[in-house]
């Protein structure tokens, strides 16, 4: 055997072309996979297939799980591209110079961020009680948020009415005004804001 034949062949260069081309058509079927998922939960199918999420993105079913080992590691992807779109809305500094301004405009950024959150958050509770990963970003929700609420509201407020408020201005609630009871988004947060004025009246 000559030195040559022994020669291993050398790696395939990263910046060839072709291993290059190959690269950008696997990251674009990644993204089109995940945007078939999330296209298909804002159409309101709150548990799409595999097979769905295929043919939304134009994809073999192959392709999906060469990308995602299941569907709950295609949900966590979504999930984390929700959850930054969310911080990025809730966690702006807030406007005004009291309090009650404050809380106002805290009402606003939460129905601009549960506007944009209410399709995946119905699509997460149908998968809750089998998933990991909506469970525990659940939670990390709700601890956000409340935090948020602590930060804007007076010293000094009882538990319960504090209690009460991270009730009425949480994304449930917002789910329920939109989705079961009907109300557009202007009067689901007129009810918001009333409901959580009378609960902090003569403050």
């Amino acid at each position: 055997m000559t030195a040559s034949a022994a020669r291993p062949d050398p790696a395939p260069d990263a910046t060839d072309p072709v291993t290059d081309g190959r690269r950008l058509r696997s990251a674009d079927s990644r993204r089109r996979i995940v945007a078939a998922l999330m296209q298909l939960v804002e159409a309101g199918d709150l548990e799409p297939s595999a097979e769905s999420v295929a043919e939304q993105a134009g994809v073999g079913l192959r392709s999906v799980f060469r990308h995602f080992k299941d569907m709950e590691g295609l949900r966590r992807e979504m999930n984390a591209i929700v959850e930054a779109r969310l911080r990025g809305i809730v966690e702006q500094p807030l406007p005004g110079t009291t309090w009650r301004e404050r809380l106002d405009a805290l009402i606003s950024r939460r129905v601009e961020a549960f506007e944009t959150v209410m399709p995946y958050r119905r699509a997460a509770n149908a998968q809750r009680h089998r998933s990991d990963v909506i469970r525990a970003k659940g939670t990390e929700l709700n601890r956000v948020l409340r935090a948020a609420l602590v930060g804007v509201l007076p010293p000094g407020l009882d538990d319960d009415t504090f209690d009460a408020l991270d009730l009425v201005l949480c994304l449930e609630s917002w789910i329920r005004l939109r989705h079961d009871q009907g109300l557009d988004a202007v009067r689901a947060r007129r009810v918001m804001a009333r409901a959580a004025e009378a609960l902090l009246a003569g403050r």
